[in-house]
C-alpha cells in the first residue's frame, strides 16, 4: 500500500459520519489514510460545507490552500457545496467534483471509472453505505443513520443539497455499531440531517436507539441535533429510559418569536417549543440542552429580535450556536423584503451570544458537586479535557484520569472548563 490519502472534513456532525465512510472507500482502493497534518500525499479528499455562504467561501479557501502547498498532489472535493459550487471547484484547481449522492462512487472513480450520475430522485427511498465507518484519528464515533430533510424551512439550503428525508437500513447501522463498540469506541454519535425522521421498515429512532443500546459493552449514545416537532415527544420516553442514552438534546429553535418562526417555515410556536423542553428537564434531570438560532433574519424587528432574546433566556440554554442571517441563493428568504443590515443583525447576534454564555456558566455552576460521567479525550501542556454526558468540558492532570473511557467526575468550579479551548466535535 504505498498511496496515501488525506481527508478534510468542514462542517456539521453528519459530514463527520459521511468521512468515515469515505475513509473506509479509500483503504477499499488501497490507499493509506493520514491524518490532516500529513505533509505528503497522493491525494486530498474535502468534504465540504455549504450551510452559510462563508462555509462554502472555507471549502474553497482550504482547497486553493492546499493546492499551492501540494502541487503534485490530486484533490477531490465533495458534499455540499460541491453541489452548489461545482464549476468553482474545479476552477479552483479540484481534479474531480462529486455530488454527495456520487461519494458511493468513490472507489471506482479512483480506478478510472465513471460515477453512475446518481439523481437526487433516485435517493427517495432508504439506502445501504455498504462499508462500515472508519475513525482513525478520533475517540468517538459518528453515525449516519439518515440523510435529506423535507422541512423547507425559507432560509436552508439543505433539503436542496442533501435531498429528500431517506433512512439508512436499521440492520446496517446496527452492524456498524456492533463493529465500533468493538472496536473500542466509548461514544457513538447518531447524526443525520433530521436523525428525528429515522424510519426503516416500520422501525423509527427510539427502536434505533434501543436497539443499539442493548449491544454488550461499555460505551454511551448521543444524538445530534434533533427537532422540536410534537410527535418527537416519545424520544423523552427513550432517553429517560435508557440509560446508554447522553442526557443531551440539541433542539433546534432558530427564533424565539413566532412571527419570526412563520417565516421561517418552522413549524411549532415558541410556546409548544417551551412545552417540550419542560417535559424534557422533568423527564431527564441535567439535562443538556442546546439548541441554534438565527440574528437578523429578514423582516426581523427590533421588537421581534428583543422577543427572541427574552425568550432564549428564559429557555436557559446549555449551549447555544448563533447564526447571523445570511441570504443562501435558491432559499426563499433571499429574497424576502426587509433585509436587515450587517451592523444591525451582527449587534443582535452578540446580544444573543452574551445571552448563551451566561446560561451555559449558569448550567456548568448547578452541576458543582454533583458526579458526572466524562470520557477524556485530548492531552495537552499536561493537561487531558473531554466531555461529560451531558456535554461539558472538563480537564484534569493528564495522569490523573486514562483516556478514552467513560469515567466517573465530581464537577468542581476549577475542572469544568466554561469557556473551553477546544472545538466540540
Amino acid at each position: 500500500m504505498d498511496k496515501k490519502a488525506v481527508v478534510f472534513t468542514l462542517g456539521c456532525r453528519l459530514n463527520c459520519a459521511d468521512t468515515a465512510l469515505l475513509i473506509s472507500r479509500l483503504k477499499e482502493s488501497g490507499y493509506a489514510v493520514l491524518s490532516e497534518e500529513a505533509q505528503e500525499f497522493d491525494l486530498a479528499v474535502i468534504n465540504s460545507c455549504a450551510v452559510t455562504a462563508e462555509a462554502v467561501r472555507k471549502s474553497r479557501q482550504v482547497l486553493r490552500k492546499l493546492r499551492k502547498q501540494h502541487p503534485g498532489s490530486q484533490f477531490l472535493v465533495t458534499g455540499c457545496a460541491a453541489e452548489l459550487s461545482g464549476e468553482q471547484f474545479k476552477a479552483d484547481g479540484a481534479d474531480w467534483v462529486l455530488t454527495n449522492p456520487d461519494k458511493k462512487d468513490l472507489s471506482a472513480i479512483l480506478a478510472g471509472q465513471q460515477a453512475l450520475n446518481r439523481l437526487s430522485g433516485e435517493f427517495s427511498s432508504n439506502f445501504n453505505e455498504f462499508v462500515n465507518s472508519s475513525f482513525p484519528f478520533r475517540s468517538r464515533a459518528f453515525v449516519k443513520i439518515q440523510e435529506g430533510c423535507n422541512n423547507f424551512c425559507t432560509y436552508c439550503i439543505v433539503p436542496y443539497v442533501r435531498g429528500r428525508e431517506r433512512s439508512r437500513k436499521f440492520e446496517e447501522v446496527l452492524a456498524d455499531c456492533r463493529q465500533l463498540v468493538a472496536a473500542g469506541y466509548p461514544e457513538l454519535v447518531l447524526t443525520g440531517v433530521n436523525t428525528c425522521a429515522y424510519a426503516d421498515d416500520g422501525r423509527e429512532l427510539g427502536d434505533l436507539i434501543r436497539a443499539v443500546a442493548d449491544i454488550p459493552g461499555e460505551f454511551r449514545i448521543r444524538l445530534s441535533s434533533t427537532e422540536p416537532h410534537l410527535n418527537n415527544r416519545k424520544l423523552i420516553d427513550v432517553m429517560a429510559e435508557t440509560p446508554k442514552v447522553c442526557r443531551f438534546l440539541h433542539l433546534s429553535l432558530q427564533h424565539g418569536c413566532d412571527r419570526i418562526l412563520k417565516l421561517m417555515n418552522r413549524h411549532y410556536s415558541s410556546a409548544e417549543y417551551a412545552d417540550f423542553v419542560a417535559e424534557a428537564r422533568a423527564r431527564i434531570p441535567g439535562l443538556h440542552l442546546g439548541s441554534d438560532v438565527i440574528a437578523g433574519f429578514p423582516g426581523e424587528t427590533e421588537e421581534d429580535h428583543l422577543a427572541g432574546l427574552e425568550f432564549v433566556k428564559k429557555m436557559q440554554f446549555a449551549n447555544l450556536h448563533v447564526f447571523t442571517y445570511s441570504p443562501r441563493p435558491g432559499t426563499p428568504a433571499a429574497v424576502m423584503p426587509e433585509q436587515v443590515s450587517g451592523p444591525v443583525a451582527s449587534r443582535r447576534s452578540r446580544e444573543l451570544r452574551q445571552a448563551g454564555e451566561e446560561s451555559k456558566a449558569a448550567f456548568a455552576a448547578s452541576l458543582t458537586g454533583q458526579e458526572q460521567q466524562v470520557i477524556f479525550e485530548t492531552a495537552a501542556n499536561g493537561m487531558i479535557h473531554g466531555w461529560s454526558d451531558n456535554y461539558v468540558a472538563f480537564t484534569m492532570p493528564e495522569n490523573a484520569v486514562p483516556a478514552g473511557r467513560i469515567v466517573t467526575v465530581t464537577a468542581t468550579a476549577e475542572n469544568m472548563l466554561v469557556k473551553n479551548p477546544l472545538q466540540p466535535v
